[in-house]
């Protein structure tokens, strides 16, 4: 058997279980193969290993990089190879030759950051840069935006060392003696000069062209594009370009994306690095999912972003200033210099297509028409001729892509899971096929052929060739082992979809932003693989950045449960353990939800999971412990130092975290001798307050373990004028039940808030919370948990930040004129943002870092749980606790998470502060917090004291 015969004779790792299959079973294209097994070579001598164990048993093989292919080249139903794992060396930088020896499996930004101190940079640069491989970029022959510039990757390929299917192993350059290719080249001549003529962005078939004597008979870039039809690559040696010395970018205003592509031939004689184009629609679309916020762009419905450079900055604006001057009678212009807010502006092209697969009005689009490429100077009259066509099959689709040399990107509103929709998808593939040839292009510009296009290569090329892509294939694998179904003998463009019809399941999450199905939520994931970058900026995936491990990153844990909603290789339903241990190390710290370009929110298909896959049965302990949290604080609010002194002691502390799931590194964290609201109920009656009153919400963790934060906040609304109130009577958010997964609990938590909270929300009271976690809660998952009821609470709920300056926007404390660091909660970044904090401390006077340091680790309750420690301190290392240590003594670390906190604190020597203790301090001249967390204790005569201060008989804490 291939997988016995694999084990024995590959020293990677050899996965044939069902979740390493279904994991590997999709890409990022429409397409679905389960492979038999997936193998993660080490080495060369592996590759050779398979390969033989492959030919052995009559089992093809498909070579896989990061899986980032649209077009469905990198899933096979053999075995799969995925270098990415282990075959990640750079072998060599050579500064005086401008060339890279790097093997298969190095990711692109890899290699920029190698080269960039030479400064080098490998040209081609697809918009996946952050984790597409140089082999895949091989496989499909990629370009990215800077191809105008630097060309295709086949162009800036100068060796290949590869592996036949018969374990033959080649060195491949230029100018090499190959009677069969020589001869198969002599004999269809005329038909390659003609038929590959005219189109740089020409990436559709075999590159026969590159064998022609006139580009020296180059094998190895014939076989760039070749879509690991031919040969496995083991290593590559590729040529690299200077970097430009300045850059500016030029973004042009157009009517449309039509009016654009018309000005296209005007820009291209100014010799830019990039022209890339995309409408409106897209905009909006970035602009519309949370964490975003607005691009400053020219006017116009939409854009031509070209990257002009020059040996000076000043030259470089010159150039485009010029260029706009030379559009001025077509198209607004904006030049901008600053790269902070070239970044921004890239990153709504770079995130298109993920962003395209939602379109304005929720309806799903997909790649089934993604990158074909005209002439440029056609390209206008293609977008013409490409609007029509939509019209006339009734579709609709977001329009960007490669404007300068002619390649259009769009994802089309297909339906893909009906028989009916699946013929039309067949019936616009081969119409729009007609209507690319007819404009002289390819129909791939880049990405390759592969299942979505190669069926429709007889409509683009003559039979001969066509007979010719048949003999260049036999003469690499004449058993058809590599890759089968594509480019040679291909399937069908319709057949092997990835979607499946809709079920009902009746879900206990509302999924209100996708028809309230769980499937059209898990189909959101299209496999762009943003999640399954080594080095993320921003939060998602943390689990990712630690292990490494597919199962472990957004798209790996979405492609489980679609597997698992489809019920052919993952047939258990809620109750498979695949799908369970993929989410167990998830931290529920919803990074996808803002990170990912199209909203996956993990957090809440883990939930609604965990809901299924736990009815009736017994649950893990920390679901009882820690998922009850808001309750057992109510308890031991009733004898606080009982319940601390048993945390405190050896042997029923170690008894308590075993019981508890807790892991036994963790400190137990203490309870407070007395609420915060306890003392708040206690106070004696303030003056009337300038400004209207607001609602202050008691979470439980500020609540009954840090009240200081509550009371510093309350000393910061009325020092602001505000008149403060807290709700009588017990409310939570639910919180810990919602990523627990018990969502009945939660529903009943939430009806019994919404209550309480009624007649504030009905008086117009804005509720200012201050654990981020609870605000998230708040406004988006309490309304998925009760849609019905708690729309009208999530409206009103406000960070501290927001409040003020929604509320107080003249209001600003004295200068406290320090410096700090800031950890942004994890669900802040998700569903609040940020700004208003950071606005409100620059308003203090603080000159703030907020970290790039994604989730502290600690999430909620799985830092706290036995199996989960390793990773999440290994999170917290990654950036947070580092920047944290690092930072000097008098620089203030502010971090408004209880979770946050707790992690800075068990893991540091530093205590990290809330921003309203940072605005207390600055209200109190400077003066910090005490070192400790300041206790509440009770007086025998009901009293309490605060801080050394004795508080009076009502509880007037001030």
């Amino acid at each position: 058997m291939i997988e016995k015969a694999l084990r024995e004779s590959v020293r990677g790792e050899v996965a044939f279980d069902t979740a390493t299959r279904a994991l590997y079973a999709t890409d990022a294209s429409n397409y679905r193969r389960v492979p038999q097994g997936v193998v993660f070579p080490r080495d060369a001598d592996d590759v050779a290993a398979v390969l033989a164990a492959c030919r052995a048993h009559g089992v093809p093989l498909t070579a896989r990089g990061r899986g980032t292919s649209i077009a469905g080249n990198a899933v096979g139903p053999g075995v799969v190879l995925d270098t990415s794992r282990h075959l990640t060396r750079i072998l060599e930088i050579d500064p005086e030759r401008r060339t890279a020896r790097v093997e298969p499996g190095v990711v692109l930004d890899e290699l920029q950051a190698a080269a960039r101190p030479h400064g080098l940079r490998f040209g081609p640069d697809p918009s996946t840069h952050s984790r597409c491989t140089i082999g895949g970029m091989i496989g499909n022959n990629a370009c990215g935006s800077h191809s105008v510039a630097w060309g295709k990757t086949s162009e800036n390929v100068e060796e290949l060392d590869v592996l036949l299917a018969d374990g033959t192993r080649m060195q491949l350059g230029a100018g090499q003696e190959h009677p069969r290719l020589q001869e198969l080249v002599s004999r269809h001549l005329g038909e390659i000069r003609r038929e590959f003529s005219g189109l740089s962005r020409r990436v559709s078939g075999y590159a026969l062209d590159q064998l022609l004597p006139e580009n020296g008979f180059h094998v190895a870039r014939s076989l760039v594009g070749s879509e690991g039809t031919c040969a496995t690559v083991l290593g590559a040696t590729v040529s690299l370009v200077p970097l430009p010395a300045a850059t500016v970018l030029l973004v042009l205003g157009f009517p449309d994306a039509i009016a654009a592509a018309h000005a296209v031939p005007r820009v291209l004689p100014h010799h830019p690095g990039t022209v890339e184009g995309m409408d409106a629609e897209l905009l909006a679309l970035f602009t519309s999912r949370p964490g975003r916020g607005a691009v400053d762009l020219p006017d116009g419905g939409a854009w031509l972003f070209v990257e002009m450079t020059g040996d000076t900055q000043a030259e470089a604006a010159e150039r485009a200033h010029v260029l706009a001057a030379e559009l001025r009678d077509a198209a607004t212009a904006q030049v901008i210099t600053e790269p902070a807010a070239q970044r921004v502006a890239w990153r709504v092209r770079e995130e298109g297509a993920g962003l395209a697969t939602r379109l304005a009005d929720g309806s799903e689009a997909w790649p089934g028409w993604e990158d074909a490429a005209v002439p440029p100077e056609h390209l206008g009259a293609y977008l013409e001729d490409f609007a029509a066509l939509l019209r006339r099959h009734d579709r609709k689709g977001v329009t960007y892509g490669h404007f300068g040399e002619g390649c259009l990107h769009v994802r089309i509103d297909f339906d893909l899971v009906s028989d009916r929709g699946r013929a039309g998808f067949r019936a616009f593939s081969q119409d729009i096929a007609d209507v690319v040839v007819a404009h002289g292009g390819s129909l791939s510009g880049e990405h390759g052929d592969g299942r979505a296009r190669a069926e429709l290569l007889p409509r683009m090329y003559s039979e001969p060739v066509m007979r010719a892509f048949g003999a260049f294939k036999a003469i690499w694998d004449p058993e058809g082992l590599l890759n089968p179904g594509v480019l040679v003998q291909p399937d069908p463009v319709d057949a092997g979809l990835r979607f499946h019809p809709p079920r009902e399941r009746g879900t206990l999450l509302a999924f209100a932003h996708d028809g309230g199905s769980i499937d059209q939520a898990a189909r959101r994931c299209v496999g762009v693989g943003k999640c399954v970058v080594k080095q993320p900026s921003g939060v998602m995936c943390p689990s990712f950045a630690v292990t490494g491990a597919e199962e472990h990153s957004t798209r790996g844990r979405a492609h489980l449960l679609m597997e698992m909603l489809r019920g052919e290789t993952i047939t258990d339903g809620w109750r498979s353990t695949e799908v369970r241990d993929a989410l167990d190390l998830c931290l529920s710290c919803k990074g996808c939800k803002s990170d990912c370009p199209v909203d996956v929110d993990m957090a809440s298909y883990k939930s609604e999971f965990l809901a299924h896959h736990y009815a009736g049965r017994l649950r893990p302990a920390s679901h009882y412990s820690m998922g009850w949290l808001p309750l057992w604080a109510r308890i031991a609010s009733l004898a606080p130092g009982l319940v601390n002194l048993a945390g405190r002691t050896p042997g029923l502390r170690a008894l308590l975290k075993r019981a508890g799931g807790i892991a036994p590194e963790r400190e137990i964290p203490r309870f407070a001798p007395a609420t915060f609201t306890g003392a708040f109920r206690r106070r004696p009656p303030r003056p009337h307050a300038a400004r209207p009153t607001v609602v202050l919400w008691p979470d439980t963790f500020n609540n009954h373990l840090t009240p200081e934060v509550l009371r510093d906040a309350t000393e910061v609304l009325e020092a602001a004028g505000f008149e403060v109130l807290v709700p009588p009577g017990q409310v939570c958010c639910g919180l810990t039940w919602i990523t627990t997964g018990q969502l009945r609990t939660a529903r009943r938590v939430l009806e019994h808030t919404v209550a309480v909270l009624r007649p504030y929300v009905d008086a117009g009271l804005p509720v200012v919370v201050l654990e981020p976690s609870c605000a998230a809660a708040l406004r988006a998952d309490a309304t998925e948990v009760l849609p019905d009821g708690a729309r009208a609470l999530a409206e009103h709920t406000l960070t501290l930040a927001e409040f003020l300056q929604r509320h107080a926007p003249d209001w600003a404390p004295p200068a406290l004129a320090r410096a700090a660091i800031t950890q942004q909660h994890c669900h802040q970044h998700a569903d609040l943002g940020f700004t208003a904090d950071e606005a409100l401390l620059a308003k203090a006077g603080v000159a703030n870092r907020t970290l790039d340091s994604g989730c502290c680790g600690l999430a909620g309750n799985f830092g706290f749980e036995r199996e989960h420690y390793a990773v999440s301190t290994a999170v917290g290392e990654r950036v947070l606790l580092p920047a944290v240590r690092a930072a000097d003594a008098d620089t203030l670390v502010v971090a408004d998470g209880f979770s946050c906190r707790t992690q800075i604190a068990q893991q540091t020597p530093r205590r990290a502060l809330h921003l309203a203790q940072v605005l207390r301090m600055a209200l109190r001249s400077g003066r910090p917090p005490a070192d400790r967390p300041p206790r509440f204790r009770a007086d025998r005569r009901g009293g309490a004291w605060f801080r050394g201060r004795r508080v009076n008989t009502r509880g007037d804490v001030r």
